[in-house]
């Protein structure tokens, strides 16, 4: 077991290192793809009018990436707990946050992890997060709801899975994924208002048609031109694709894993399926966020489609799919112990 850990632990190291270098490549390719779509337009342009040769937006956007990479590195987690307005318990004051703490604390125990910080989000979507760099600094955020919702029991199942997610550095790996998330759609929509604002630029001067008419343009110049603003479009899109697709493999180690935690596979289906019982959306948690979640903080419709459409586009697997697992655990544990009961007593 202590060998799958590490593991998992040293692939999650290698994929949040792949992430950041191709985060920064994309950046580079933004900028100096720009660049040489701009060089391009103007190299024919006529002496005194504008030639792009410094390729400062390649500069620019690299250095960029760079910043927003050690950004997200170091403020990442504590972003994400601003945005779903977390509030962290510190000394809890309810029976209700008293159970949260001590459940916390028991799910540490039994995954062998130090005690991370405990936050609730006042929503009444039931839900739960953990996130952090590992898990020295790791905190999980439960909802109201998830508080008003569930058994201890479930609870237990529900903390267990998010202890699994910081023991594997799931939240390493899936925090870096939120922020850059939002980064590349931020980058996105900024180029995006920035190019319809601009447009103007590019072809403003083929109404006086030049000399001789010449405003068809670099052929190369369009072709870069395309494939750079087919970027900007599809980008958003691949990176959303990309943390669905690393959720979905996470989230059922993580069940899995909370099932040998808390030793009662069925506590948290119980939980899932009270969860799945919960049509509304966790409002407080960011789209972007959505794969940090046990559940899709939507209203979780792609959810519950399976085949090509649910796992391209869902964050996280089809909950029937995640009881059924559990079930069969609960179910293959009380046949080991029906076949080799141990011993009672002396």
């Amino acid at each position: 077991m202590s060998t799958d850990l590490f593991a998992q632990q040293e692939s999650n190291r290698r994929r949040s290192q792949w992430l950041v270098a191709g985060f920064v490549l994309f950046f580079m390719w933004v900028g100096f793809g720009g660049d040489l779509a701009l060089g391009l337009m103007t190299m024919d342009d006529p002496p005194g009018s504008y030639h792009h040769l410094v390729p400062f937006i390649g500069i620019f956007s690299t250095l960029a990436a760079g910043g927003l990479c050690w950004y997200a590195w170091r403020s990442g987690p504590q972003r994400v707990l601003w945005a779903a307005g977390a509030r962290e318990i510190v000394e809890p004051a309810t029976d209700q946050l008293r159970t949260l703490h001590n459940v916390v604390e028991e799910m540490a125990i039994a995954s062998g992890v130090p005690k991370p910080k405990v936050y609730v989000v006042d929503d009444p979507d039931p839900n739960a997060f953990a996130t952090g760099h590992d898990e020295r600094d790791a905190a999980i955020a439960v909802t109201s709801g998830l508080l008003e919702t569930l058994t201890r029991e479930e609870l237990q199942g529900v903390v267990a899975h998010e202890m699994a997610h910081i023991r594997n550095l799931d939240v390493q790996l899936m925090t870096l994924l939120a922020a850059m998330i939002g980064a590349i759609a931020l980058l996105s929509d900024g180029m995006g208002r920035m190019l319809r604002s601009g447009v103007r630029v590019g072809g403003g001067r083929s109404g006086g048609g030049g000399k001789g008419g010449k405003g068809g343009g670099n052929p190369l110049a369009l072709v870069v031109l395309l494939l750079w603003l087919l970027t900007l479009v599809v980008a958003p899109i691949v990176t959303r694709i990309l943390a669905m697709s690393v959720s979905r493999r996470r989230e059922l180690l993580a069940d899995a894993s909370a099932a040998q935690f808390t030793r009662n596979p069925l506590a948290l289906a119980s939980a899932l399926e009270k969860l799945d019982g919960a049509r509304g959306a966790t409002h407080r948690v960011a789209e972007g966020a959505a794969h940090l979640c046990i559940v899709d903080p939507g209203e979780r419709r792609l959810a519950e489609r399976e085949g090509l459409v649910g796992d391209l586009f869902a964050s996280h697997p089809p909950i029937r799919q995640r009881i059924a697992q559990l079930k069969a655990m609960s179910y293959a544990e009380a046949k080991r112990l029906d076949a080799d009961p141990s011993p009672v007593g002396p």
